[in-house]
């Protein structure tokens, strides 16, 4: 039996210099498991050697960090193999490759350009949902 995932992207706005922005499209993303997906997200900076992020969300539990870039350089959080998750920036763009998907991987997935959000979760909470309280962006 074949078994949908459903991963949620979320944009989310920090704003940290300047006119400093990431920028993720909205949609859903349906994928199978076993399947590969590339979740986009573009940025704007000031920042020479910007650092970016990338975090997962699951339903009633608080984001955890999968991976930072900078320059040609990635670190993966022990929890995230880079066998299955991998990012690489490329020009104004760090996309989040995820491999062997599996049910587990359904999730809201987000980047963020250093700063992120430390202590204050509010902004956090409330750019996952649009103005009409519908979410931004689902991958079933």
């Amino acid at each position: 039996m074949e078994h949908w995932l459903w991963i949620i992207l979320a944009a989310l706005f920090f704003e940290c210099k300047g006119e400093d922005r990431v920028i993720q499209p909205t949609g859903d993303v349906i994928a199978a498991e076993g399947d590969t997906v590339t979740l986009d997200c573009s940025f704007e900076t000031t920042t020479a050697f910007p650092y970016l992020f990338w975090y997962k969300q699951e339903v009633n539990d608080f984001p955890k960090y999968i991976l930072k870039c900078y320059s040609q350089t990635v670190e993966n959080a022990a929890d995230f193999e880079k066998d299955r998750f991998n990012a690489a920036i490329n020009n104004k763009s760090v996309p989040l490759k995820i491999q062997k998907l599996q049910l587990s991987d359904s999730a809201v997935y987000y980047c963020a350009l250093q700063p992120t959000v430390t202590g204050n979760t509010k902004t956090l909470y409330k750019n996952l949902w649009s103005k009409d309280n519908t979410i931004l962006h689902n991958i079933h």
